[in-house]
């Protein structure tokens, strides 16, 4: 079985399983993930916005259109990568998922990158952050790669800040760009950066 169909038998069995079944009746689609599951790298949200449940997409919205931006600064394009988030349902109103919806979905993430199998996770947001990274503080942490082990692997894991941190916070747009570049470059090159002196 291919990827691709081991992703679509992932989604269903979220559904049929009825995985956070309170978001689910409030929202209008499973947003499972897009782009190459090939790809090396994966992008790691935290969760859908009023946009991606309309479209069923991630990081289609404001968001997304500034994430596309700094993959084209990177010389990377979308379909060069795959997008995701922790929680495959929007939260009621935008918000913050909890750490009960983020547990329940985790196993799934898990066996998404587990088809996908990368080597570099970019994670955009605290949430998704913290889920790889248990002590991240994102104002320290953002833009350094770490090693990670999950299960029988190990992941370089880059934990960025959120694109929409950028677009509430104009002075975070050129932070996100600069680390977004390193994370490309972490992504390209499979390994740590060495260290400055």
């Amino acid at each position: 079985m291919n990827k691709q169909s081991q992703l679509e038998r992932l989604q269903r069995e979220i559904t049929d399983k009825g995985i956070c079944s309170e978001l689910a009746l409030n929202a209008k689609n499973l947003v499972m993930g897009d782009g190459n599951v090939d790809s090396n790298i994966v992008f790691i949200g935290e969760a859908p916005g009023k946009a991606e449940d309309e479209q069923g997409q991630p990081f289609v919205g404001a968001s997304g259109r500034f994430l596309n931006e700094m993959l084209e600064a990177a010389g990377m394009v979308r379909s060069d990568v795959y997008i995701t988030n922790i929680v495959k349902y929007r939260p009621p109103n935008n918000r913050d998922p909890s750490e009960e919806e983020k547990q329940e979905f985790w196993p799934y993430l898990m066996r998404q990158l587990e088809i996908i199998n990368p080597t570099v996770v970019i994670t955009l947001g605290r949430h998704s952050g913290k889920c790889f990274i248990s002590d991240l503080l994102i104002s320290r942490d953002h833009g350094h790669a770490r090693i990670v082990k999950y299960h029988e692997h190990e992941l370089l894991v880059v934990p960025l800040y959120h694109p929409a941190a950028a677009l509430y916070n104009g002075s975070m747009r050129q932070t996100l760009i600069d680390d977004f570049l390193l994370a490309a470059q972490v992504a390209k090159t499979g390994s740590l950066p060495e260290p400055k002196i």
